[in-house]
């Protein structure tokens, strides 16, 4: 919604083109240079900060809803995105606290407990990851603030968003080892050391220096390449790319990595 416009209609007749009382968060995390980063948003509407979210329009898959979120927030598209879990317990949208005055300052209309928005909502979760170095992060009408926060120092969520986030950490470190992770995440060519540190990061832990890219290269997700990087006296290691091919198979097939 970009104008006020935008969203008075949203308020009046977004029931008609979303699909009432279910709801998208994404939980996406930002890569780059050995550091982990969550995007957040501060709504206009809500004191403190949330995960970036929406509804789902009626023409939309849940996936579709959910790209289309992650590409209106950070400007990247065709990011790895998966599904969680789902969100409903009672009053988790804190319809309980609902501020009658604070709704009619806000949006101008009375009678806000009879709008469509207000009533228990169920969320689905997705999570996605990208490189924050590359993304042009955007707000809208309804968002007064969209940063990245690093994944140790964040601030207490709104909502249920703390179990969120802590439920789409657990279940990216769980799908590391059943999903290929990298491809948008470091350059083209890498050493095995980059891309370990890369696990590393996401993991939050340190894994078998050799063992590790052994596996990578014999489930044939790796190339080794001819060229070597030079990063000092007697210290030149072989670059490596990734096998697309078997890449794409690997996130549609998903793979043994442990």
């Amino acid at each position: 919604m970009k104008n006020e416009a935008e969203f008075r209609d949203f308020l009046l007749n977004g029931h008609l083109y979303y699909v009432p009382h279910v709801s998208i968060d994404c939980a996406i995390f930002g890569y780059h240079d050995q550091q982990l980063k969550l995007l957040l948003i501060r709504n206009r509407f809500v004191n403190g900060w949330c995960l970036p979210g929406g509804y789902i329009l009626r023409t939309e898959t849940l996936g579709q809803a959910a790209s289309r979120i992650v590409r209106e927030r950070t400007g990247v598209d065709n990011l790895f995105l998966q599904q969680f879990k789902t969100f409903g317990d009672p009053d988790r949208a804190q319809i309980s606290k609902f501020d009658e005055a604070r709704w009619f300052e806000l949006t101008g209309l009375r009678d806000g407990k009879k709008s469509w928005l207000i009533d228990q909502t169920i969320s689905v979760g997705f999570y996605a990851i990208t490189d924050f170095s590359k993304t042009v992060l955007h707000t809208d009408f309804i968002s007064a603030e969209t940063a990245w926060f690093d994944i140790d120092r964040l601030p207490r969520l709104e909502f249920d968003h703390d179990a969120m986030v802590k439920e789409a950490m657990h279940t990216l470190r769980l799908q590391l080892y059943h999903y290929p992770i990298g491809y948008n995440l470091l350059p083209a060519k890498f050493t095995l050391t980059e891309i370990r540190a890369l696990y590393e990061t996401l993991l939050g832990k340190k894994l078998d220096v050799s063992n590790f890219p052994k596996k990578l290269i014999a489930l044939g997700l790796l190339n080794k390449l001819s060229e070597k990087r030079s990063i000092g006296a007697h210290r030149s290691p072989h670059l490596y790319s990734f096998n697309k091919t078997r890449y794409n198979q690997a996130l549609k097939e998903g793979i043994v990595l442990s």
